[in-house]
């Protein structure tokens, strides 16, 4: 067994003195953090955000849900309810819908402008165009463009989701990042944030995404209704047709033999009134089916209320330079207080503690492990009478 080695916890005054031993190595080194830190947080540019928040009317099967529904809401568990007339398209589906390739690709021809410029643009060319990145983004962008030839892609007119270019590609994932959709499950509020680098147009974009999902979701509720309201004015005007052809040889023929008494005549008459007659109990039997179908239509539009309009932000939502700054400060702060400490053989006892600590040598620990069972298994043992 070597000798005990005893190791004391290194007091407040020895832990000053060791920092102020190396204070020019931290000048050095908090100097450095603070210069490397500023020069990457303000390469990146400025971004504001948009928020715009709005209530779906839900279908008819969402009044009087049960409390076991509720609940179930809550944890984002659609239970469902007996009316038939329930949404395919859930709320909570709205983010999965807002990230499909056809509702980005239909964000690109909306115009924007800058809040600096009085220029109108297209959405996809403002991404393509007018984008600020880092320089290291930059840099990176044309080394690889350097090493790739770039194949030259034919020009297409209009957007295709079926088969999108690898420029088109790469805006809808730019997209993926700035316009993000939100549903909270309880509530079923939808939050649609928009981030860009200019306040114009996040909140232009926040404002045109709120109206498209709109559009979306009034249109999936309404085509059933609308579909049946194009075949009730088909018929309607086929029933017009016929009851205004039925009605003109009626009063030909009314005109034409005023003054002949004859049956044949009547006969015919009174054929073409009955005709009329009848023309004219369909057209109206259509003309009501029309009424109730434009009814319907107005009865499945979907009612939103906007809780949070959108508005141009005022300040920055990022990049917290201040705090990045400040966070990476108190880093190298403590890794270069770590190895100070190290240096001066102040780190482990400062862990430890005052308690003495034995450093045994292993070769007598095991030596001494084998005598001590060797010594156990010699010891006599009592058997029970």
């Amino acid at each position: 067994m070597s000798e005990t080695k005893k190791t004391e916890r290194p007091t407040i005054a020895q832990l000053w003195q060791d920092v102020l031993k190396h204070k020019k190595l931290y000048v050095v080194v908090l100097g450095a953090t603070f210069l490397i830190v500023a020069l990457l947080t303000l390469s990146v540019p400025n971004y504001y955000q948009c928020t715009v928040k709005l209530a779906p009317e839900l279908s008819g099967g969402n009044k009087g849900r049960s409390g076991l529904a509720s609940l179930a809401s809550s944890f984002g568990v659609n239970l469902g309810s007996d009316n038939s007339g329930v949404d395919a398209i859930f709320p909570t589906l709205y983010p999965d819908l807002m990230n499909s390739v056809t509702f980005r690709a239909s964000l690109f021809p909306v115009k924007v402008q800058r809040e600096d410029d009085d220029t109108p643009m297209t959405y996809y060319d403002y991404l393509k165009d007018h984008q600020r990145s880092p320089w290291w983004s930059s840099a990176r962008k044309a080394f690889f463009s350097l090493l790739s030839q770039k194949e030259k892609e034919p020009e297409k007119v209009g957007v295709n989701p079926f088969r999108l270019t690898k420029e088109q590609s790469a805006i809808i994932g730019l997209m993926g990042s700035k316009v993000v959709c939100a549903v909270d499950n309880k509530t079923m509020v939808i939050t649609i944030n928009v981030t860009d680098q200019d306040p114009l147009i996040a909140a232009t974009m926040a404002d045109s995404v709120q109206e498209r999902l709109q559009d979306f979701i009034t249109d999936y509720r309404t085509r059933k209704a609308r579909i049946d309201l194009a075949y009730n004015q088909k018929l309607f005007k086929e029933a017009e047709e016929r009851y205004e052809k039925a009605r003109r040889r009626s009063a030909a023929s009314n005109d034409a033999n005023q003054r002949v008494f004859l049956d044949r005549v009547r006969s015919e008459q009174t054929k073409l009134n009955n005709e009329m007659n009848l023309q004219y109990q369909a057209y109206s039997q259509v003309a009501a089916q029309l009424r109730l179908a434009e009814a319907k239509v107005q009865e499945e539009t979907p009612a939103f209320t906007l809780l949070q309009p959108a508005t141009v932000p005022v300040k920055k939502a990022g990049p917290a330079r201040a705090s990045t700054c400040l966070i990476f400060l108190f880093l190298a702060f403590l890794a270069t207080t770590a190895w100070v400490f190290h240096k001066e053989n102040h780190l482990i006892p400062f862990f430890f503690g005052d308690d003495e600590e034995e450093d045994y040598d292993t070769d007598d620990l095991l030596k001494a492990l084998i005598k001590l069972t060797a010594d156990k298994q010699s010891l006599p043992q009592n058997k029970p009478e």
